[in-house]
């Protein structure tokens, strides 16, 4: 017999004790909503209860949508967006007032499970990060004072840029600069109130980066050698669990391993652009649908066996009015007329019938040809502003340590003197000197990696450092 048959026949029994012994985690959904052509939320309730989905997270509070879910039975967590966080930290008043009318007017007919303070607040143009872990606590207040805090939990979604270090996984930890002032209070906090850690994860933004050495078998579930951390010692077959723990091993570093975690967004796009690596509908339902059979599964990561997990999947819907590359409208589950972009398995029964296509959408298209080791850059992304472009700018020339010379006056990639084209070279510049590490293309949102020779003026974008 040979390895692909034993692995084959390993997977399938250990599936199968699984299925019969555990309980597995949980999945729920995102129900985003920026787009012009989505059906009433009174109807998106319907197709959730037919799908057997009972968790949804929004991204607001949304009357309209929230007396939707009323008598549902679905579980629902809401939001406090970025820009309120101001308010929520500094006035308890309004923190009071905010969970009075959008938590206590709905509860219990609508089933709030938790309040998602801000989302990815670390990499919010609007440096709202100081404010916060005292909004958490603010609104937390808020529930004691309506009795509803052993009810309803409060955490913060983060993106996987808050941390300093993620590979390999037991190397985890969290930015410096962010650990004093935020995580130490907020797991401080989410530990009193026996809360969750909120992670957004991504694999494909780490594959589409370092396609060169992570490959797509890996990213998506499927048998592949594995990876063993040079740490720990542990072997990880799928680059979900290795960023899962990344993020666990950096909350252990801070002596906060009791914590859990709640994936609260990961997904895979369904379509792109011809740099947008690895996106196709192929590999869409690949990765969502064996995600969902790993996670009914059960059995924790190889850093937390035990530990099960809830896993939000992004999204429900495409959604045509999203800013960004061709992907970000392409994340949907469902079409807005409720049709299925591809079918997946969402619940234990449907799990057992279901099997992986295996058929992938190469790292290859006629616009670009294939992918090779070192054909990836890092560039700006204009859409965030120029006070955050020099940020990100002046780190990489500074402290990053990026060969900025060629962007001087009168050196050979001066012009055109745009803020754009000069970040954009000190980006790639990090990015190369760092050899196209996972997370070194970021710049807290500034940048993205593509596959296309950049080009500004006649400045040629070096592929090494």
């Amino acid at each position: 017999m040979n390895f692909h048959s034993i692995f084959t026949l390993f997977s399938l029994l250990l599936f199968s004790f699984f299925l019969s012994s555990s309980e597995g985690g949980s999945i729920g959904i995102n129900y985003g909503r920026i787009a012009n052509n989505l059906p009433s939320a009174t109807k998106v309730v319907k197709l959730l209860k037919s799908q057997n989905i009972n968790r949804v997270k929004i991204y607001d509070s949304d009357p309209a949508v929230l007396r939707a879910f009323s008598n549902s039975a679905i579980k629902i967590t809401i939001n406090l967006p970025n820009e309120q966080l101001h308010s929520a930290a500094t006035r308890p008043s309004y923190a009071s007032v905010w969970v009075l009318r959008n938590v206590v007017a709905y509860y219990p007919q609508t089933l709030i499970e938790s309040i998602a303070v801000g989302n990815e607040v670390f990499v919010d143009p609007n440096n709202t990060t100081r404010f916060l872990v005292p909004a958490m606590k603010n609104i937390h207040s808020a529930l004691v004072k309506y009795g509803l805090d052993s009810k309803i939990k409060v955490s913060s979604p983060i993106a996987l840029s808050a941390l300093g270090n993620s590979y390999p996984s037991s190397a985890g930890s969290f930015r410096i600069e962010l650990i004093e002032p935020v995580f130490k209070p907020m797991l401080e906090f989410l530990r009193e109130t026996k809360s969750s850690l909120m992670v957004n994860a991504y694999p494909i933004f780490a594959y589409q980066a370092n396609s060169d050495v992570i490959s797509l078998d890996y990213a998506l579930f499927r048998e592949n050698p594995g990876v063993t951390d040079s740490g720990s010692g542990l072997k990880y077959f799928n680059l979900f669990d290795a960023q899962i723990d990344a993020v666990f091993a950096a909350m252990s570093a801070l002596k906060y391993d009791d914590i859990p975690i709640i994936v609260t967004e990961t997904g895979w796009p369904s379509m792109g652009n011809s740099m947008e690596i690895g996106a196709s509908i192929e590999n869409a339902a690949a990765y969502n649908g064996n995600l969902v059979r790993r996670i009914l599964a059960g059995g924790g990561t190889p850093l937390k066996p035990k530990s099960e997990l809830t896993v939000f999947l992004f999204a429900l819907f495409n959604e045509n009015k999203k800013p960004g590359p061709v992907s970000e409208r392409n994340y949907g589950l469902f079409y807005p007329n409720q049709k299925k972009v591809y079918s997946i398995p969402l619940t234990m029964e449907e799990v057992k019938d279901w099997k992986d296509s295996g058929k992938s959408t190469p790292v290859e298209t006629p616009a670009m040809g294939k992918v090779t080791v070192k054909e990836t850059w890092c560039v700006a992304n204009g859409e965030v502003g120029d006070v955050k472009l020099q940020a990100g700018l002046d780190y990489a020339c500074g402290e990053g340590g990026a060969d900025c010379r060629p962007i001087q006056p009168g050196a050979t990639c001066y012009d055109p003197d745009t803020l754009l084209a000069h970040a954009s070279y000190a980006f790639n510049s990090y990015y190369q000197k760092k050899n196209r590490a996972m997370g070194s293309c970021d710049f807290e949102g500034a940048a993205y990696v593509v596959t296309q020779t950049p080009r500004f003026g006649k400045c040629d974008f070096p592929t090494e450092y």
